[in-house]
């Protein structure tokens, strides 16, 4: 039997905490993923794959004007030399630097299929050929051996390759750059060169120039793909803080274009440019899928007819549809408007710093001058040694019988350059260069060449000299090589700024791809028109009408069949609607962003439409919409679960939200939200069970003290099996209490014959069952002239007098209301008002 080994004996294990190992560890990943793969240098702007990519290039001589070469041979040059990882990585990285889609200025040449704005893949690397475009050439690599960065070993120590790429542009902020870290993460827009220069030159003029001279010079991020930005309170807040959300929308005009044979002119929408990194093919998937969900009306055809030109997608509206309702719904419910949240993050000395728009400047002009230092540093020394050189032999045309002579004499080269040394007083340099020179040199045309070049090396040591020791000279200097690159490379804005919508369209909706907009930020616009009354209704079917007062009537049918008014709201176009669901989020929708109703769509708009795409993506179901009242911190909202938990909650809570929503009840995995109801301190509620039970109590600090948001609420009713919480009613609200339940059976009961209780007891029974199989569906807080409406599981509305229910014992049965189909039951009951 072999014996076994003994791993543990003494000196073969380090004993150390777990805890110190697995801190260091990750620490050690951590820098490692920060500093060696996801961020960017602040002063070439670049990932060390891209540089290494660059390098490599460089090194195989694939300049501007050299054939392409295949992918496949950079590929293997990079990971054999200089980036030891997959070669699908790196050649994702190469793809994405030749797009002219993804890049604002591409710092490769493609020749080949290398992907589309319709996320069409790219061919495998053996079939793309590539080249340093000229932008990268003379933009990076040129000064690349004047000793201008430092190299290090790569990763086996048999190559060396530099540790930043001598950029003469800010390419962080040209192309910018997205990557994900360990704990951070860095997100830059690309920018326009001309404008960058502009920022830099007047940087190195003024110091101390303020943000808003700078924000003049560069007024936002240029992207690749065009588009809109809307707005510039984002672009203010990620240039000065070096964080924010830019809205960025999709260009979009209205057109009236040919109909078919016979047919008259159609309106449609025109889309020519999309915002960054927007799937064209999958947008237009995305807004079709809308429209066969009834979610985007109006909408007769949709196709693109992009071609070589440009995009073109075409989206056909059907007759009497209003094209602006359309394209608000466009911005609000899909990628057509998104927010690119800026992050300008970035490694600085070796670690990561998140900058403003100032900074990333300053940071670069820096490294310029830094290697502007070192190349003039490193000519000069070129220099000197060369005149010394020259000057060497000057001297010896000079005196060439005496060196002729020397030659003749001296036994061998050695004795001839000691010789030459100490009688014409010349170095060593010098006298190998002289020992060197071919007969030609002594021509009379060569001693005119070699005193021409003197007088340039003379003056290009003065020139070098001055730039050295005058830091004005160097920043002029600095200004020259950027107004020469502007000039070269710069191009007009493609982006287009300050870009506002119509007044009937919204500002800073959510879109399908979970971003957000400015106003998800917390940004506090400031209105552009003065408030204006309007009378917001909520129908049972989740539609919003939005109505200016004295119109009502023009709009007062058209409602969907079974479809009635359950709310109405005088408000106005600067308040907010709340909108609850049933897991606990909330989420604002301004007024003014709702479509005003008009006799072209009576029926209004789906509520669920006006949410941010997360929380249609949740589909959780809408429990309750409320304005906040005007005077908040005399009432509490209360918040009721189906398993019986209760907890009232300040109203100050809900101020300030952003469209991403907040919580406002901690749940249970099998809990949800029933329903909330506003109350005044001290105030009795009245809460109904499956069973029948009703219990009272009042809405005091003993009973049921006022709660945090995250808080999951106290237990308000003892809950028999199977049963769960079915209403809730304040003693204000109403004079009955209507009970139903599922079989039809109902019966109207006086709010004050309920006897007040505890918080927690099991409650009394105000309701019997004449079928074992039947629960009590509802309560709602009726008066004696409103009327009820009664729905079914089927579809079924009815609606009745709540006089018609008769007012009965609290120990009594109730009356059939109803007459019931099969597998038909009573699942809701809604007060009409």
């Amino acid at each position: 039997m072999a014996k076994q080994l003994n791993l543990l004996s003494t000196g073969q294990v380090i004993t150390t905490a777990l805890h110190t190992e697995m801190q260091r560890s990750y620490l050690e990943y951590a820098m490692s993923v920060i500093v060696g793969r996801a961020l960017p240098d602040v002063r070439d702007g670049l990932k060390p794959v891209h540089r290494r990519i660059l390098y490599a290039m460089h090194e195989l001589g694939l300049t501007p004007d050299r054939p392409y070469r295949k992918c496949a041979r950079v590929v293997g040059d990079v990971l054999g030399k200089y980036h030891p990882h997959g070669d699908q990585s790196v050649y994702d990285a190469l793809v994405r630097l030749v797009q002219d889609f993804s890049c604002r200025y591409p710092l490769l040449a493609g020749h080949g299929n290398f992907g589309s704005v319709d996320n069409d893949p790219p061919a495998a690397m053996r079939y793309t050929e590539t080249r340093l475009a000229s932008i990268s050439h003379e933009g990076m690599l040129t000064e690349i051996g004047e000793e201008t960065v430092e190299f290090i070993g790569n990763f086996d120590n048999s190559q060396q390759e530099p540790t930043v790429l001598p950029a003469q542009l800010p390419f962080l902020l040209l192309n910018g750059c997205a990557g994900i870290a360990v704990g951070m993460a860095t997100n830059i827009p690309p920018h326009n060169l001309g404008e960058i220069v502009d920022g830099l030159i007047a940087l190195i003029d003024q110091p101390d120039l303020t943000d808003d001279k700078l924000l003049e010079l560069i007024p936002g991020p240029d992207f690749p793909t065009g588009g809109e930005i809307v707005g510039d309170g984002g672009i203010r807040e990620a240039y000065i803080t070096g964080k924010g959300g830019i809205v960025l929308r999709g260009v979009a005009t209205v057109e009236e274009i040919p109909g078919g044979k016979g047919s008259k002119r159609r309106t449609a929408i025109i889309v020519t440019e999309l915002p960054y990194q927007v799937n064209k093919a999958g947008w237009i998937e995305k807004v079709a899928e809308l429209v066969n969900q009834g979610r985007l009306q109006g909408i007769s055809d949709l196709r693109d007819e992009s071609d070589r030109e440009g995009m073109r997608v075409v989206i056909e509206l059907k007759r009497d549809t209003n094209a602006q309702e359309v394209l608000q719904h466009l911005y609000h419910q899909t990628a057509l408007q998104t927010n690119f949240g800026a992050i300008l993050l970035a490694i600085v000395d070796g670690q990561p710093r998140q900058l403003s728009l100032r900074q990333l400047l300053q940071e670069f002009l820096n490294f310029r001058e830094q290697t502007l230092n070192r190349r003039y540093s490193y000519e000069l020394g070129k220099a000197q040694t060369r005149l010394h050189t020259v000057e060497g032999l000057l001297k010896a045309l000079s005196n060439l019988d005496e060196v002729i002579e020397i030659l003749r004499r001296s036994a061998d080269g050695s004795t001839a350059k000691v010789s030459l040394c100490s009688r014409l007083d010349l170095s060593e340099d010098q006298a190998d260069a002289i020992l060197a020179m071919p007969l030609r040199r002594l021509t009379s045309l060569e001693q005119e060449n070699l005193q021409r070049e003197f007088g340039q090396l003379s003056e290009q040591i003065a020139l070098l000299t001055k730039l050295l020791s005058d830091r004005k000279e160097l920043l002029k200097a600095l200004k020259k090589d950027l107004r020469s690159l502007k000039k070269k490379y710069a191009d007009p804005r493609r982006t287009k700024l300050g870009a506002s919508l119509p007044e009937e369209l919204p500002k800073g909706k959510n879109k399908q791809n979970g971003s957000t907009t400015a106003d998800e930020e917390g940004e506090n616009q400031q209105p552009l028109e003065p408030a204006e009354e309007a009378i917001l209704e909520i129908t049972h079917r989740g539609y919003l009408r939005r109505i200016q007062p004295g119109k009502k009537s023009k709009v007062e049918n058209g409602l969907l069949e079974n479809d009635f008014i359950i709310q109405t709201n005088l408000t106005d176009t600067h308040q907010e609607l709340l909108v609850l669901t049933n897991g606990g989020k909330l989420y604002p929708v301004k007024v003014g962003d709702i479509p005003q109703t008009t006799g072209r769509s009576p029926r209004g708009t789906p509520l669920i439409t006006m949410l941010t795409s997360t929380a249609q993506g949740h589909q959780e179901p809408v429990v309750s919409r409320f304005l906040l009242p005007e005077n908040f911190n005399a009432q509490q909202l209360i918040l009721l679960t189906k398993q019986g938990r209760i907890k009232r909650l300040g109203l100050e809570e809900l101020t300030n939200l952003t469209r991403r929503g907040i919580t406002i009840l901690k749940l249970k995995d099998d809990d949800e939200l029933l329903l909330t109801q506003f109350t005044k301190p001290g105030e009795q509620i009245t809460l109904a069970s499956s069973g029948g039970r009703l219990l009272k109590f009042a809405a005091n600090d003993e009973q049921l003290p006022v709660m945090g948001r995250t808080a999951m609420g106290l237990q308000a009713f003892r809950l028999l099996r199977n049963q769960q919480m079915v209403g809730c009613v304040s003693a204000t609200q109403a004079e009955y209490l209507l009970l139903f339940t599922e079989q039809g059976y109902a019966k109207r009961l006086p709010i004050n014959q309920i006897k007040a209780a505890n918080r927690g007891d099991l409650g009394t029974q105000a309701m019997k069952f004449d079928n074992k199989t039947d629960v009590l569906a509802s309560m709602v807080g009726v008066n004696a002239e409103s009327e009820a409406a009664i729905i079914t599981n089927k579809e079924r509305v009815l609606r009745i007098p709540t006089d018609s229910v008769p007012i009965l014992p609290r120990d009594g049965k109730g009356e059939s209301i109803l007459q019931l189909n099969r597998d038909e039951k009573v699942i809701a009951v809604v007060e009409v008002r």
